[in-house]
């Protein structure tokens, strides 16, 4: 009776659905494409074996650290954004977005110098097998380059989120894909006359998608002359006050994705160290659940920017109303992707080229997965969508940090490296974390200090 008597209030508001609808959907297509290309990556790439899988798995750690970095300043500056936009302020819309990119810069250069300098020390850090690091280290070495030009697309792309422009990100990323997949194949098996250069020539594919990604997101946002369109004298106007509100907001989030996807990374630490077969068996699985996990992660991110917006233009009551709507349609949608995921576990695993240990690993650690969903997704749009929108930051920083580093870390080492469990166990140790990040989340949702508005003040 709930679920119905929910589903025709949902219904009946259509401005919400709408809006709803038309942001998601081309988030979604934005962030399958890129997930599509990782896959892509990956089938390619594990022609040439399960070390070279396990190698630029290991290698991508680094890139999904960066990642988690950037998006946490670009995901913080999205909560102002939103709510700027709620009232139209492209003036302070343009400082959120200077103060991004400098941040977002700054951040690829700390990664880009040691991988470039001493790139098999980087790789260390994760796994003991020579081979894993030599191949892990050709890579690293050239796609690091890409990161500086990754981080200016996503500080443009998250403003043209919190404006509601969301369909230019997706031809980007259309055209990115189509450069990445050429390329990979003509460079990784020296196709058209070009000479095999196998894990270097997908790095140089990536590296060239990365610029046209960049490149055509600039042309299109300084082409249209919107919101996004800022001179370098608006990207700098911003003062002191003005720098002290964004911190506010801005860095609890940064800190929280930054430390949780250096807690992330140490699980690739434990897993590296269980040999090659278990890396190879938790880079596919988790390669194929990113795609799974679009659509959530897509409606957590327009949670964030319709809630911000409300929020923004002083509509509490709709912001709160709409949250609860939201929550229903994940978890709905959760029950039906939890059962198609059971149903194409087979078939995925025999797209990869891998031994009967890693196939039957990945099968398992699938099942592990759907089992945790629930959980993981409510966490998704608690945490990214409605904690966040309202600037709730400290909040998310506590839930996700202590999370990993006081249940997933230890449950990765005790597992992996002292009881020597399979993957599959091992992974379902860490996933525990979730169940915890859910109870209080619930918790912490239900006290509605995440329903407030940021930016009454001018600065």
């Amino acid at each position: 009776m709930y679920i119905t008597n929910q589903m025709k209030i949902i219904a009946k508001d259509k401005p919400f659905l709408s809006k709803t609808i038309a942001i998601t959907i081309p988030i979604a297509l934005q962030g399958l494409l890129n997930t599509i290309l990782n896959f892509v990556d990956i089938l390619m790439i594990g022609k040439l074996g399960e070390s070279t899988i396990a190698g630029v798995g290991l290698a991508n750690k680094v890139f999904f650290v960066f990642t988690l970095l950037v998006f946490g300043i670009v995901s913080g500056s999205g909560v102002l954004t939103a709510q700027y936009w709620g009232k139209r302020d492209v003036v302070n819309i343009r400082k959120v977005l200077g103060i991004s990119l400098i941040l977002a810069l700054s951040a690829s250069i700390l990664f880009v110098v040691p991988c470039i300098i001493n790139p098999k020390f980087v790789m260390g850090i994760f796994t003991n097998s020579e081979e894993t690091i030599r191949i892990g280290a050709v890579y690293l070495s050239i796609v690091v380059i890409s990161y500086p030009f990754t981080a200016i697309t996503n500080a443009y792309v998250s403003l043209l989120r919190g404006v509601n422009q969301v369909k230019a990100p997706v031809i980007i990323s259309i055209a990115s894909i189509l450069v990445n997949v050429i390329f990979n194949y003509i460079l990784i098996f020296g196709k058209f006359g070009f000479p095999e250069l196998g894990v270097a020539g997908a790095a140089i594919a990536t590296l060239m998608a990365r610029v046209v990604e960049s490149s055509v997101l600039l042309f299109i946002v300084y082409k249209n002359h919107g919101p996004a369109a800022a001179k370098l004298k608006e990207l700098l106007s911003f003062n002191l006050e003005f720098i002290k509100k964004y911190f506010v907001t801005v860095s609890p989030v940064i800190a929280n994705e930054f430390m949780w996807g250096l807690g992330v990374t140490l699980y690739s630490l434990a897993y590296g160290r269980m040999g090659d077969s278990a890396v190879a068996a938790i880079t596919i699985t988790q390669t194929v659940e990113q795609i799974m996990q679009v659509i959530f992660m897509s409606l957590s991110n327009a949670a964030a920017v319709i809630l911000g917006n409300e929020m923004g233009a002083g509509h509490l009551k709709d912001a709160e109303k709409h949250a609860k709507n939201l929550i229903f349609i994940q978890l709905t949608l959760t029950v039906f992707v939890g059962i198609f995921c059971f149903f194409i576990r087979q078939p995925i695993i025999n797209l990869f080229d891998v031994t009967d240990i890693v196939a039957g690993y990945v099968k398992l650690c699938f099942l592990v997965f759907i089992l945790y969903m629930p959980f993981k997704m409510f966490n998704t749009i608690n945490i990214v969508g409605i904690l966040r929108s309202g600037g709730d930051t400290k909040a998310c920083l506590f839930l996700d940090c202590t999370g990993v580093w006081f249940i997933g870390i230890p449950m990765a080492f005790i597992g992996g490296l002292v009881l020597h469990l399979p993957i599959y166990t091992v992974y379902a140790m860490v996933l525990i974390e979730e169940i915890y990040k859910f109870i209080l989340g619930i918790k912490r949702y239900r006290k509605k200090k995440w329903l407030r508005n940021l930016v009454a003040t001018e600065y």
